[in-house]
């Protein structure tokens, strides 16, 4: 073999070694650092692996909440009105957090089943909920029938009816049907 393609060839064989290292290392930093989306159905049902840092989220139930009395300890209960799970979570909530509201927990389970948080994030306005709460809800109303239908004015955003009218009647207008008053036509 000519000597000049003998060191093409160990550049070219070096060269396609590091990537593949590089790409090896980059695929087990994201593998470590990824946080699968669970319901408390799932939960439940033991579909979450043992150790995982996992994402937990649905409706704070109703008269769940408790709160420690010496310290920032905070435990309560998540539905997705099919099966629930406890949450304990130690620091100071977020503001827009509150029973009934939707809420997205991280953290990992111990062995009781409880979900020991290191972070929750609340929505941010009334009419958003994170589009796996989102989902899972409307899973969970599917499959448990009108128990859990009511879960849409639980968060308050009612869900609109084909008319275009939320549950309690009133008129539901999409964003890009509102007027808008910044077009200056009032000069």
């Amino acid at each position: 073999m000519n000597p000049q393609r003998k060191k093409r060839l160990f550049i070219i064989l070096g060269l396609l070694t590091g990537l593949a290292v590089a790409v090896g290392l980059a695929l087990s930093a994201l593998q470590q650092n990824i946080n699968l989306f669970y319901t408390p159905t799932q939960i439940a049902a033991g579909e979450v692996p043992d150790g995982a840092r996992i994402r937990a989220g649905g409706m704070v139930k109703e008269g769940s909440v408790s709160r420690s009395r010496d310290s920032l300890e905070v435990d309560f209960v998540v539905t997705d009105y099919a099966a629930d799970v406890t949450i304990r979570y130690s620091g100071i909530l977020p503001d827009l957090f509150r029973e009934g509201q939707g809420i997205v927990a991280l953290g990992r389970l111990n062995a009781d089943g409880v979900l020991i948080a290191d972070e929750v994030l609340a929505k941010h306005d009334e009419n958003y909920m994170p589009p796996e709460v989102t989902q899972a809800l409307e899973k969970a109303s599917q499959q448990g029938g009108a128990a859990a239908g009511s879960a849409y004015g639980n968060y308050g955003a009612s869900k609109p009816s084909a008319a275009g009218q939320d549950a309690t009647g009133t008129k539901v207008q999409d964003a890009a049907q509102q007027p808008s008053s910044s077009q200056g036509d009032e000069q």
